[in-house]
């Protein structure tokens, strides 16, 4: 808060030595420094508009990512977003992006591709070395059975079900396969979709806002 009201002290400043120091200017200035006064002492800006992940409580050090994906209509317009936080809340990155036409699953698959892509931009070319767990949080069984249980069966039989068909949308898991196995310690897990878990509802929000945008 401090930074932001020297910014305007300066402002008003400037505008007073180049005799632009208007009524209605300086008003407008004393408005904007009475509404930043008036935020909390206590609402950190790199805290964003997240609470501190539960799901770190425990590892100071540690990492959670959460995603999620949305599809009006199955098929229809789709889209998928993710964000990561550290143990004290703060953003580290919240990315999302849209397709005219897909499906649900697609999305979901998609938003854990996109997390993991964002993650290792993140480490811009340094060794995986964590002190403690990086943890990525989907509120779709479909990704997290898919990962834990189908896929390394599906390998096992030159990426063909049981039944001897192919999966359903195969690239997408092959591509998710490769992004897993660049980092096998990120470890994937199921949160409850809107149950008011505050990271998914974020990225539940992220992804319609961008619906939203694109006039779907």
């Amino acid at each position: 808060m401090k930074k932001h009201l020297q910014a305007l002290d300066r402002i008003e400043a400037a505008l007073k030595a180049h005799d632009l120091n208007q009524e209605h200017v300086l008003q407008a200035l004393n408005v904007v420094r009475e509404q930043v006064q008036s935020l909390p002492k206590d609402a950190a800006a790199k805290n964003g508009p997240l609470p501190a992940p539960a799901e770190l409580k425990n590892h100071p050090a540690g990492l959670a990512l959460y995603t999620d994906g949305a599809c009006r209509g199955n098929p229809g317009p789709g889209s998928w977003a993710c964000v990561a936080q550290t143990h004290d809340g703060t953003i580290v990155f919240e990315s999302c992006g849209h397709e005219s036409l897909t499906t649900n699953n697609k999305m979901e698959i998609q938003a854990v591709i996109g997390a993991y892509n964002q993650f290792e931009q993140h480490l811009l070319g340094q060794p995986f070395n964590h002190p403690d767990p990086v943890l990525l949080f989907t509120d779709s069984k479909y990704v997290v059975d898919g990962l834990n249980q189908w896929v390394p069966g599906w390998k096992s039989k030159g990426w063909k079900k049981a039944d001897g068909k192919t999966p359903e949308n195969l690239e997408l898991w092959q591509e998710l396969d490769q992004m897993k196995a660049k980092f096998p310690q990120l470890k994937v897990g199921w949160v409850r979709g809107h149950n008011g878990h505050p990271q998914n509802e974020h990225c539940d929000q992220l992804a319609n806002r961008l619906l939203d945008e694109e006039g779907f």
